[in-house]
């Protein structure tokens, strides 16, 4: 199982930075819209 997880990780490389940076994104989006109300 080890095997295929690294496996497909070396195949994903290259999206793996984008996924990282789309989902650090969403939890800033998440963490402002939330805090949002209270600012206002």
């Amino acid at each position: 199982m080890f095997a295929e997880i690294k496996a497909a990780t070396a195949r994903a490389s290259g999206t793996l930075i984008a996924d990282a940076a789309g989902m650090v994104a969403l939890a800033v989006m998440l963490v402002v819209g939330l805090a949002l109300p209270g600012l206002i």
